[in-house]
């Protein structure tokens, strides 16, 4: 039921999750379940807490994303860094550590290193020939990242990737082009 509801009412979803805790707490997917549940509604200690338990009941480096985006939602950017540093990072492949990198340089963002956030996103991933909602969303992170660090143009670019690449238009980045373009009136 809580992955029914999450994307609609991520409350009630995670007072079912956490009734489901309640009752199946060492199962390790349970754990999972709770604190993706939790990372929805905004619970962020909760759900951290609810991700190392399953990450220590079920092993693996995955979710390591989402704990670095609860740390930084509890206003703690150099434990994601951290997080992105670690040897299970090393391990992430993919859409993993795509996901991991752009809570990262997040992260950097948070504390005013916008020049280590371009960086930081800067992989072979970035090829603007991709399309669909993870290279939409990489290319939206780069973009912002390159703005705040003062250069727009490359921004701009990037935006301009990330609307191309986004298929099914979760990103904004058209109204971000029309923003930096001053086409917004």
């Amino acid at each position: 039921m809580a992955g029914k509801l999450v994307d609609d009412d991520p409350r009630l979803a995670l007072a079912h999750a956490r009734a489901a805790r309640q009752r199946a707490g060492r199962i390790a997917i349970v754990r999972e379940a709770a604190g993706i549940t939790a990372y929805h509604a905004g619970e962020w200690a909760e759900a951290l807490s609810e991700l190392r338990a399953a990450r220590r009941m079920a092993g693996g480096p995955g979710l390591l994303a989402v704990m670095a985006d609860c740390e930084r939602g509890l206003g703690r950017p150099e434990r994601a860094i951290e997080l992105g540093r670690s040897e299970e990072a090393a391990a992430l492949s993919g859409d993993e550590a795509a996901e991991l990198r752009m809570v990262v340089a997040g992260a950097r963002m948070d504390l005013g290193q916008f020049d280590q956030a371009v960086v930081t996103l800067q992989t072979p991933d970035l090829d603007a020939s991709r399309t669909g909602p993870g290279a939409a969303r990489l290319f939206y992170a780069y973009a912002d990242a390159l703005v705040a660090a003062g250069r727009i143009e490359d921004g701009l670019k990037w935006f301009l990737n990330s609307a191309a690449a986004d298929l099914e238009g979760d990103t904004d980045a058209e109204e971000r082009v029309a923003e930096l373009t001053g086409d917004d009136q």
